[in-house]
């Protein structure tokens, strides 16, 4: 495969290559990264011997300059507003009382008041807590507390360390996705310049947790994905002439060996469940996913029946690297639950076994205790269907249909910001929307991938709609229970990749006229711009600035979202 611009997509965008390239097997199971062409490095004064040195800084130059923007837009100011807000009431104090003691902690209603008065003079709880999501995110949480004491910056310093992170993550995973650092570092770009993940980032819930995870399991994947093709590559016979060539028996009998990243996979996708339970159906659509791509591996190896090899060769080795794995981090989460006492005194429903007595038996009584717990929590969350103002319905979120607000006052004038001048109150909102311009593109852009996915057998589209999917789809079978639009962050990172690819198709095939090159450079620079225009302009509702009324209003671009 010739690749020869930064932007370029592999082929079919590309002029078919020569048979020279098409016919080694390495290059098209382990692509080659594209390169700046020539042209740009004359046109920057360096020199071509520094070229290839430029090109490996840029790698993680540019991931970990774009990691810093999005880490200052992230901290700017994160004690701010300095209150409990929306569900920071739940989170912020389960992490508090986990942290401290291992479990949650039953908080008095009124309570939250105290906490940002007097922190220090807020004693815990004595009573257990119920709740109905797994420990992880609360932990996660709890460490920045931990370090930096119970108040708004120590609640929400991890998940905008978390936040930042991602984007840093999302810029490498593009970069691999799309054999592109130029594509790479726009998707992560794009992630940094949303409104609603950096609402998450800057807010202690646990849905930014469960997204980062989520992602760094997708990241994980594809590096196995490389290494085991890369790996299959080694074992093909090369020819007289210098090509690699399949072969069916070494494309149906090879043992793809030991593969950590699989296993990474599976911890960090133990996490996520742990975090919230909808990481478990991402564990059903990525295992799925990491065995598809095995069979279209020994299909190109040579493989006369890739599925059946990779039934006999990898699926075992596949559930056995993420399943048991995934839920062993799953049990391990509760640890600070299971070591509590069971005399009632410890965590919620811990003494639940030793209440029903029933004499020795082999499931461990803490077992039996956070099976019954489970269940308890499963009946909760399948039944919730009391309404809420800031509710949505699934089918809506990509339109932006209802942002949630998490935090809303109405400055008066003269005070806390607002100017004296104004003849009436001002506005002070904190609003998980996504930026509008860049979601609305990538409705656009799903359907681009879809395309190239259903169409043109693009793995790419079909990976990054694999991650849409699994963070997306299982809401649609909640119709009647109480969901929220905020739990989009989990999916976001894939909206931006499919944007990134679309632009990517937008610049130009390699071998297209300077004409068509400038056109789709010119049209592609102004969608980012205006993105990023889009994502200013919204920067004091996704802040909490205080802002006249009328400003405010301005921003209100729909009904729906006040």
């Amino acid at each position: 495969m010739t690749v020869t611009s930064t932007v370029t997509l592999p082929p079919p965008h590309a002029p078919r290559p020569t048979a020279d390239v098409r016919d080694d097997v390495t290059a098209r199971l382990v692509p080659p990264y594209a390169k700046p062409s020539a042209n740009l490095w004359t046109a920057l004064g360096v020199p071509a011997a520094a070229a290839a040195t430029v090109n490996r800084i840029l790698a993680w130059a540019g991931p970990l300059l774009v990691a810093l923007v999005a880490g200052i837009l992230r901290f700017w100011h994160l004690g701010s507003p300095k209150a409990v807000i929306f569900d920071e009431t739940y989170y912020a104090k389960d992490a508090w009382a986990t942290i401290q003691r291992g479990y949650e902690a039953s908080w008095p209603k009124d309570i939250d008041g105290s906490i940002i008065a007097n922190p220090n003079g807020v004693g815990l709880p004595v009573d257990p807590g119920y709740v109905v999501h797994p420990p992880v995110g609360k932990w996660v949480i709890g460490l920045g507390e931990w370090m930096f004491g119970f108040t708004p910056f120590g609640w929400r310093f991890m998940t905008a360390v978390l936040g930042t992170l991602s984007v840093l993550m999302l810029c490498r995973i593009g970069r691999r996705l799309f054999r592109s650092t130029f594509l790479g570092c726009l998707a992560g770009a794009l992630l940094a310049v949303d409104g609603l993940h950096l609402v998450m980032s800057r807010t202690a819930l646990l849905d930014l947790v469960l997204m980062f995870f989520v992602l760094a399991a997708f990241g994980a994947l594809l590096i196995d994905r490389d290494r085991a093709r890369a790996r299959l590559a080694a074992a093909l016979p090369v020819g007289d002439e210098g090509r690699t060539r399949p072969d069916v028996t070494v494309a149906e009998t090879l043992r793809l060996g030991w593969r950590p990243y699989r296993i990474l996979a599976g911890v960090c996708l133990g996490l996520a469940f742990g975090t919230k339970w909808n990481g478990l159906v991402v564990l059903a659509f990525f295992g799925i996913l990491t065995v598809l791509w095995d069979a279209g591996a020994r299909r190109t190896a040579g493989a006369g029946a890739p599925y059946a090899a990779m039934l006999r060769r990898d699926a075992v080795p596949a559930f056995v690297s993420t399943v048991p794995v995934a839920i062993a981090v799953y049990v391990a989460s509760w640890t600070g639950w299971i070591l509590s006492p069971d005399d009632g005194k410890g965590g919620y429903f811990r003494d639940w076994a030793a209440k029903q007595g029933g004499g020795p038996s082999v499931v461990p009584e803490w077992l039996r205790s956070l099976w019954h717990y489970e269940t308890e929590v499963y009946t909760f969350h399948v039944g919730l269907t009391s309404g809420h103002t800031y509710e949505s319905n699934p089918w809506s979120w990509l339109v932006l249909g209802r942002p949630v607000s998490y935090f809303y006052e109405s400055p008066a004038p003269g005070t806390d910001g607002c100017p004296a001048t104004e003849a009436g109150k001002c506005a002070r909102e904190v609003l998980a929307l996504g930026t509008p311009l860049l979601w609305w593109t990538a409705c656009f852009a799903v359907l681009y991938a879809l395309y190239r996915w259903a169409l043109r057998r693009d793995w790419r589209a079909g990976a990054l709609l694999c991650g849409l999917a699994a963070g997306y789809l299982p809401w649609f079978n909640y119709q009647e229970r109480t969901i929220f639009y905020f739990y989009a962050v989990v999916f976001v990172p894939y909206l931006c990749l499919a944007v990134a690819m679309m632009i990517g198709a937008m610049l130009g095939p390699a071998g297209s006229s300077e004409r068509r090159r400038a056109i789709g450079a010119i049209g592609t620079g102004v969608l980012v711009l205006l993105i990023v225009w889009n994502f200013i302009y919204f920067w004091p509702v996704y802040t909490g600035q205080t802002l006249p009324m009328d400003s405010w209003r301005n921003r209100m671009w729909l009904d729906t979202w006040i």
